[in-house]
């Protein structure tokens, strides 16, 4: 067992002392705790600031009280959608330019709508390997840009 804790500790060190990715803040929108907790953990352990929200109306005041560099919603939350969520992002002339990863447990159904307002879909049941490899993925994307 002190080997196990040993590696976590070892692999947990070396992944957030990369520079880069500490300064990076992640707003976490998804209404299932136990799902943003897992989350938040994955993405704190990769080295990123997590701000988590409970919901999309939670997530909207954080946005735009707070400075978030990427943000990573649910689809279906209480008292504002994921979807209606990131069309407020995308009509907002401060926030427009964040990077949005809409998480569905539904289907992927895109419409042309959808796809203007988000700049990638994961299906759940999300893989933090996955989730980190997009958000490294669009970051490095605005940046070449």
């Amino acid at each position: 067992m002190s080997v196990l804790k040993e590696n976590s500790l070892t692999d947990s060190d070396s992944v957030t002392s990369s520079p880069k990715a500490a300064r990076v803040r992640v707003l976490l929108a998804e209404d299932d705790r136990a799902l943003r907790r897992f989350l938040e953990v994955v993405l704190q352990r990769a080295g990123y600031e997590v701000i988590p929200a409970a919901d999309g109306l939670e997530a909207m005041k954080i946005a735009l009280s707070s400075n978030v560099d990427i943000v990573v919603t649910d689809a279906m939350m209480p008292n504002l959608s994921g979807h209606e969520f990131c069309r407020f992002l995308r009509n907002s002339q401060t926030l427009s330019h964040l990077p949005v990863i809409l998480l569905s447990a539904l289907e992927r159904k895109e419409t042309s709508q959808d796809a203007a307002h988000v700049d990638a879909f994961l299906a759940k049941p999300v893989s933090g390997e996955g989730l980190i490899e997009c958000i490294e993925s669009l970051l490095a994307g605005r940046k070449e840009a």
